[in-house]
C-alpha cells in the first residue's frame, strides 16, 4: 500500500501547498486593504473549487464504472496521458511562476475588489479549482494504476493535510521554506513518476486494441525477478516499471523523460543564471511593509527571492557546468541500480518461487512438489500461441489458481495457496490441445477451498429458464403498458400515475436481460443525461419521460405521444427479443450489476423525475436478483452453498427496511425524505448485499479448463 501511497502524496503535497499558497495570499491582500468582511467570498470560491474536484473524481469513477472491460482500459488510457500534460504543464508553469505568485494574486485580488462579490468568488474558485481539477485527475490515474484505492488515497490525505500545515505556518510567520527549490526538486521528481504514468497509459492503450504492439515485449524479466517480491512492488508502486513492458512503453518512458527532464533543467538553469544579477539590488522600500502586513505574501516572495541565491543556483538541478543529461540519467540510473543490488542479495526470487513452464509440449515442467502455504510460481510460456493456464485439482478440476492471455515467451507470476491434496497445471493454447501436467501430492497442510471451473455449457438449462421469464415478463409488461396507455387516453392522469408504477417496477424485475435489450432499453427506460434540453428533450421518451410528465402537471394530449410511442416500444422489444444474443456470461454478472446500478442510480434518487418512487425500483430490481439467483442456484449451490445464505439473510435485509419506506395507501418515501438514520441503513444493507453478489462472477466465470 505504501509504496502506491508515494505518488499521490508528493501531488497532494506540492498541489496542496500550491493551492495553499494561492489562498494565503488572498487573505493576506485582503487583511491588508482592510476587507476582512470580505473573506467569506474568498471561503466560497474556494469551496466551490473543492466541489468541483471531487464531482470531477466521481464521474470519472462512475464513468468507468459503467463501461466494459476494454472500454475501461481504453478510457483508463486516455485519463492516464492526458494526467500526464497536466502535470507537466503544472510543473513548468510552477517552475516559472512562483518567484511572482504573489504579486499576480494581488493584482487580481485588487482587480476583484473593485467589481464586486462575484468577482472575488470567481478569482477564488479559478485560483484553487485548477489544482483541484489537476489533482483528482492525476490521482484517479495513480488509483488505476494500483488497482487499489487505499493506498492513493492515504498518501493524497497526508500530503495535502501537510500542506495545510506548512501554508499555516508560513502565514504566521512560523517556518520559511526555499519555494523555488521545493518546487524545482518535487517538479523533477514528479517528471520521473509522470513518465512512470504514461508507460501504464500505453500499455492500457495496447490492451484495449486502441494501440498495436501489445505483445512486442521490450524486455521480459519474470524469469529472473519475482514480480511479487516487495522490491519489484515497490518500483512499480512509485515509478510504474513492471518486470515486463513492451517496446511502445519503453520507447515513451525513456523519450518522455529524456526531452522533458532536459527542458525542465535547462529552465532552472536559466532562472537561476538570470536571477544572479537581479539579486545585487537593494529589496525594495515596499518590501518591508509588506512583510509586516502581509506575511503569507511576503513569505511566498522572500523565500522566491532567497532561492535566486548563488548558493541557491547552485544547487539548482543541472547548475554548476554539468551536463544538461546528467540529472535525468541520474534520476534513471539511481533506482535501477538500487533494485539490481537488491535483487543481486537476495537472489532474485524468494526460495519458494519456481519456474514453471507453460505450452502443449511443456506444460507443467519444472514443477515440483511445493511446500504448503502461499506459494509463487513464474508461468513461463515456451510455446508459440497465448495460453491460459490453471492450477489444478487433476480429480475435480477445481481451480487454484489462473493467468489469462500468457503471449509467447512471456513470464507472469501466479500466486496460490497450497494445502494438502493433489496438484496439477492444465495448459490451454488458443486454438490449440488443451493438456494437463503430471500431478504432484502435497501432504502436511491445511484443507483449501478452490473453485470448481464452470463450463459453457453448465449455464445452458438456467439461460433457457431465464428467458423463459423474461418473456413472460415482457408480455406482462406489454398489457400493463397497454392500460397505462388507455388512461392516458381517457385523459385519466391518477389512474395513469397508478399504472404507471406498477408497469415500470414489472420492467424494473427483468434487470438481468437489460444487456440483451440493445436499443430498446435506451427508448423504454432511458435517462435524460446527456440531451441538450434534459427532460424536456424531444428524444427523451419511454418511463422516466411519462414520470416526468404526470408528476409535473402536463396534458394527457401532451403525453399521448410518449405513452403511443412506449407501447410500441415494448411491443417491438417483446417481438425481438426471442432472436437476440444472450451471452451466457451475462447472467453472472447481471447478479452484481442490478443492484450496483440500483446503489448509484436509485439510491441516490438521480433516476426520480418527480414520482419519489425510486425505493419501489430498488424492490424490483431485488426481485429481479432473486429470480436470477434462483435460476443459477444449482451451480451456486455446488461450490459456495454459504454464500447463498448471506445473499438470501441480506435481501431479508434490504427489503424489511424497503417495506418501511412502503405506506398502505401505495405511496413511498422519497429518497431525499429518508431519515439520515434510514438512508444509512438502507445503503448499508445495499452495500453488503451488493459486495456478497461481487463472488458471483467469480464463481461462475466460465473457463477452458472445465
Amino acid at each position: 500500500m505504501w509504496d502506491d501511497a508515494f505518488p499521490s502524496f508528493l501531488i497532494g503535497l506540492r498541489e496542496g501547498l500550491e493551492a495553499g499558497l494561492i489562498v494565503s495570499i488572498l487573505v493576506a491582500t485582503l487583511v491588508r486593504s482592510g476587507q476582512k468582511a470580505r473573506l467569506p467570498q474568498v471561503w466560497t470560491g474556494v469551496a466551490a473549487a473543492v466541489a468541483l474536484a471531487l464531482s470531477f473524481g466521481s464521474v470519472l469513477t462512475f464513468t468507468a464504472a459503467k463501461l466494459s472491460g476494454s472500454a475501461q482500459e481504453a478510457f483508463g488510457g486516455t485519463l492516464s496521458l492526458i494526467a500526464v500534460c497536466f502535470v507537466t504543464a503544472m510543473v513548468f508553469w510552477m517552475r516559472k511562476s512562483a518567484r511572482n505568485l504573489s504579486s499576480d494574486i494581488r493584482e487580481k485580488v485588487t482587480a476583484a475588489l473593485a467589481m464586486g462579490a462575484g468577482t472575488l468568488i470567481l478569482t477564488s474558485f479559478l485560483a484553487v479549482g485548477r489544482e483541484g481539477l489537476e489533482t483528482s485527475l492525476f490521482l484517479w490515474s495513480t488509483i488505476q494504476t494500483a488497482d487499489e484505492s487505499t493506498g492513493p488515497l492515504v498518501g493524497a490525505a497526508v500530503g495535502l493535510l501537510l500542506a495545510t500545515g506548512l501554508c499555516w505556518a508560513l502565514y504566521r510567520r512560523v517556518l520559511k521554506i526555499n519555494l523555488t527549490k521545493f518546487f524545482t526538486w518535487t517538479g523533477a521528481v514528479l517528471i520521473v513518476i509522470a513518465a512512470g504514468v504514461l508507460s501504464y497509459g500505453l500499455r492500457d492503450l495496447q490492451e484495449s486494441g486502441v494501440l498495436p504492439g501489445g505483445t512486442a515485449y521490450a524486455f521480459d524479466l519474470g524469469k529472473h525477478v519475482d514480480a511479487s517480491s516487495w522490491y519489484a512492488t515497490l518500483v512499480q508502486g512509485v515509478l510504474n516499471l513492471t518486470v515486463t513492458m513492451t517496446v511502445i512503453q519503453v520507447l515513451a518512458y525513456v523519450a518522455y523523460l529524456s526531452i522533458v527532464m532536459t527542458l525542465f533543467v535547462q529552465g532552472v538553469r536559466m532562472t537561476a543564471a538570470v536571477a544572479k544579477p537581479a539579486e545585487a539590488k537593494p529589496a525594495p522600500a515596499e518590501s518591508a511593509a509588506a512583510a509586516e502586513a502581509e506575511p503569507a505574501a511576503a513569505e511566498a516572495e522572500t523565500a522566491a527571492a532567497a532561492q535566486e541565491t548563488p548558493a541557491a543556483a547552485e544547487e539548482a538541478p543541472g547548475k554548476g557546468g554539468r551536463p544538461r543529461w546528467l540529472v535525468p540519467a541520474a534520476l534513471v540510473a539511481v533506482p535501477v541500480v538500487v533494485a539490481g543490488a537488491v535483487i543481486a542479495v537476495s537472489g532474485g526470487k524468494p526460495a519458494g518461487s519456481s519456474t514453471v513452464s507453460v505450452s502443449e509440449q511443456d506444460c507443467g515442467k519444472g514443477f515440483a512438489a511445493p511446500q504448503p502455504g502461499q506459494q509463487v510460481f513464474q508461468m513461463h510460456n515456451t510455446g508459440s500461441k497465448t495460453s491460459e493456464v490453471y492450477l489444478v485439482n487433476p480429480g475435480s478440476g477445481a481451480v487454484y489458481g489462473e493467468i489469462e492471455g500468457l503471449a509467447p515467451g512471456t513470464t507472469r507470476a501466479l500466486t496460490a495457496t497450497i494445502g494438502s491434496g493433489d496438484y496439477a497445471w492444465r495448459c490451454v493454447p488458443t486454438g490449440g490441445q488443451i493438456v494437463t501436467s503430471a500431478s504432484v501430492h502435497v501432504s502436511g497442510g491445511t484443507a483449501v477451498k478452490a473453485v470448481v471451473p464452470v463450463a459453457e455449457g453448465d449455464l445452458d438449462a438456467p439461460l433457457a429458464a431465464y428467458r423463459t421469464f423474461v418473456g413472460q415478463g415482457l408480455a406482462t409488461l406489454l398489457t400493463q403498458t397497454q392500460q397505462l396507455q388507455s388512461d392516458i387516453h381517457a385523459g385519466n392522469l391518477d389512474a395513469a400515475r397508478t399504472d404507471w408504477l406498477t408497469a415500470h417496477t414489472q420492467y424494473a424485475s427483468l434487470g438481468a436481460a437489460y444487456g440483451t435489450f440493445a436499443d430498446f432499453d435506451g427508448k423504454i427506460d432511458g435517462r435524460p443525461d446527456g440531451l441538450a434540453d434534459k427532460a424536456q428533450d424531444k428524444d427523451f421518451s419511454g418511463f422516466l419521460r411519462l414520470e416526468y410528465g404526470l408528476w409535473h402537471n402536463q396534458s394527457a394530449d401532451d403525453l399521448t405521444p410518449v405513452a403511443d410511442q412506449l407501447v410500441s416500444d415494448v411491443d417491438g422489444l417483446g417481438k425481438a427479443f426471442p432472436t437476440q444474443k444472450f451471452d451466457p456470461t451475462d447472467l453472472p454478472l447481471r447478479a452484481h450489476e442490478i443492484l450496483e446500478n440500483a446503489l448509484q442510480f436509485e439510491l441516490t434518487g438521480d433516476t426520480d423525475q418527480g414520482s419519489g418512487t425510486n425505493l419501489a425500483t430498488v424492490q424490483a430490481n431485488v426481485v429481479g436478483t432473486k429470480e436470477l439467483l434462483t435460476v443459477l442456484q444449482p451451480l451456486l449451490r455446488s461450490r459456495a452453498p454459504e454464500l447463498l445464505t448471506e445473499v438470501d439473510a441480506g435481501m431479508i435485509r434490504i427489503n424489511g427496511l424497503l417495506d418501511a419506506a412502503h405506506h398502505p395507501d401505495g405511496s413511498w418515501t422519497p429518497v431525499g425524505q429518508l431519515t439520515p438514520t434510514a438512508r444509512r441503513q438502507l445503503n448499508g444493507a445495499a452495500g453488503q448485499l451488493l459486495e456478497d453478489l461481487a463472488n458471483v462472477p467469480t464463481l461462475l466465470e466460465i473457463r477452458k479448463a472445465a
